[in-house]
């Protein structure tokens, strides 16, 4: 169960999915607006490598992201955070997962192991759409990690439901 003063650690999927579907721009602005608002309050934040993945493409999102969150992209770069990368991908080699999974994860542009990471590294919950599979070895689930490191996960609609965020 969330504390009072739970951060959310938003991976890319949850802002990529919200704006194509259930959450558009057009059909729920509270919802941008809510995240931006808990980000002033120190409830929400992203890091910097979801906000490069949001960069690749020119659209609302980028915008929304550029003008009404960006200085809650947190940078990667600090000492805890690599240590916490580092036993992240040690622990990743030691598994029986694929090792194209393995590659990808390791693929410096995408942000899910630095999402995991910079979970571990400030006490994070890390919210995100993937889902916890346990028996899966072609692709590695940002959930998947979460539970091997002991990170609280959790969907968008959990977040929203912790953060007392209704939308209108």
């Amino acid at each position: 169960m969330s504390s009072p003063h739970d951060t959310y650690l938003l991976d890319a999927n949850v802002l990529i999915e919200a704006a194509k579907h259930y959450y558009a721009f057009d059909l729920a602005p509270s919802f941008w607006k809510e995240l931006a608002n808990n980000a002033k309050k120190a409830r929400i934040c992203s890091i910097d490598k979801v906000k490069a993945e949001l960069d690749k493409k020119e659209d609302e999102l980028k915008r929304w992201a550029d003008s009404d969150f960006v200085e809650w992209f947190e940078p990667t770069y600090g000492t805890d955070v690599l240590e916490e990368y580092g036993k992240i991908m040690k622990w990743v080699e030691s598994t029986n997962f694929t090792d194209n999974a393995k590659k990808d994860f390791a693929n410096p542009k995408k942000a899910d192991a630095w999402v995991v990471a910079y979970a571990s590294a400030k006490g994070y919950v890390s919210a995100t759409h993937e889902k916890y599979r346990p028996n899966i070895k072609n692709r590695i689930p940002i959930p998947n990690i979460c539970k091997e490191f002991n990170i609280r996960c959790v969907d968008t609609f959990q977040m929203l439901r912790e953060l007392g965020i209704q939308l209108g």
